[in-house]
């Protein structure tokens, strides 16, 4: 039976870059949004503050090295991280590409895609646009080009020998089934052997259909699981007009947390290859400020570890060619959505991933 390998997206954003500065002023980082975070309601959890890792500075090697052996010592096999690439132009870049020019930390690691344009209101839609994600047969060839060093890295995360490519909003490409075929041929035509490319089910336009018959391998949930809080829409709108925290509710979508698990645990697997997915907890109000944000209520790692201990008893008895558990995410502190320790927390969330992982093992 092979291992259970835990695989956390990883957020670059926690180093000042030029186009930050003019965008949102000089010094920016992810920590800019964290720090103003503000409380919307009695018991609300804001804002979530580093604990153990500090406000780190990932231009630093022994930021990036802690971060490795922190994952390590609590069962985390590899980092995902997101790689910003628009049309030949690269965001935040710096992190990865050190860590791969330098082979430290010695952690595994694979990529993701999040091809979506960047605007303020930090959703990837084309509103109050900053970078616009376009597209072009030269550029998929420059693109997969450029990924070759790094599928090429001993550390790189395979299945069956095949390095693991994750595209997050798959629909947004045009001949998406043309643009796939043409990077398995280069990477062919590189040396590179034949790649396994996953679609990230990532949003309402991403879910449904079987990724092979798009040209992909498989499919990785992402949590939370916007569809299922779609359905959860309903409840949350008798809860708005019940709360006496109308204008909170009025303003952003709250969830309880345990409620979203409920909902998780209760949903069948798809009769397709999925990687799942579980998150410890979200609130992205860091960044939307003005409204507009999905607050998943009274997260605890006894709830955290609930949903684990299922999605990994379902996990060690599938016929995935790897047993990959994404988790969302190692440290989106904007999103409230993070396994580095917290000063609220600590390392409970950690202690707790740790835990069902030993249990499983049993």
């Amino acid at each position: 039976m092979s291992e259970i390998k835990p695989i956390a997206f990883y957020l670059p954003q926690y180093h000042p870059i030029p186009e930050n500065d003019y965008w949102w002023g000089k010094g920016f980082t992810e920590w800019t949004n964290v720090t103003s975070a503000k409380q919307q309601f009695k018991g609300h959890y804001q804002p979530h503050l580093p604990a153990d890792l500090g406000f780190y500075d990932l231009r630093l090697a022994e930021s990036r090295q802690a971060q490795a052996d922190m994952a390590r010592a609590y069962g985390i096999y590899g980092f995902c991280y997101y790689h910003y690439w628009f049309h030949g132009k690269q965001l935040l870049e710096r992190p990865f590409q050190e860590v791969l020019k330098s082979g430290q930390p010695d952690f595994p690691f694979c990529l993701c895609w999040p091809n979506e344009s960047w605007g303020r209101s930090w959703d990837g839609n084309y509103k109050d646009l900053l970078i616009e994600q376009t597209y072009s047969i030269e550029d998929h060839l420059a693109h997969i080009r450029w990924l070759a060093e790094a599928f090429s890295d001993p550390r790189y995360i395979r299945v069956d020998g095949k390095p693991l490519f994750l595209v997050y909003r798959a629909s947004y490409i045009p001949n998406l089934q043309s643009t796939l075929d043409l990077w398995r041929t280069e990477a062919l035509r590189l040396g590179l052997g034949e790649l396994f490319l996953a679609r990230v089910e990532s949003g309402l336009s991403e879910k449904g259909t079987n990724p092979v018959e798009l040209g992909f391998d498989a499919a990785v949930e992402f949590q939370p699981n916007w569809q299922a809080l779609n359905d959860l829409y309903g409840p949350w709108i008798i809860k708005k007009l019940r709360s006496t925290l109308s204008s909170t509710f009025s303003r952003n979508k709250c969830f309880d947390y345990q409620e979203v698990v409920n909902k998780m645990i209760s949903l069948p697997n798809p009769d397709y290859l999925r990687f799942p997915c579980v998150t410890p907890m979200w609130d992205n109000s860091a960044r939307k400020k003005k409204g507009g944000a999905i607050i998943l209520t009274d997260s605890t790692p006894e709830k955290f570890g609930q949903w684990l201990n299922l999605v990994l008893q379902r996990l060690q008895g599938s016929a995935l060619p790897e047993k990959f558990l994404f988790i969302n995410a190692w440290n989106e502190w904007a999103e409230g959505c993070h396994l580095e320790p917290c000063q609220k927390w600590g390392k409970q969330y950690l202690e707790t991933l740790s835990n069902e992982l030993s249990l499983i093992k049993s």
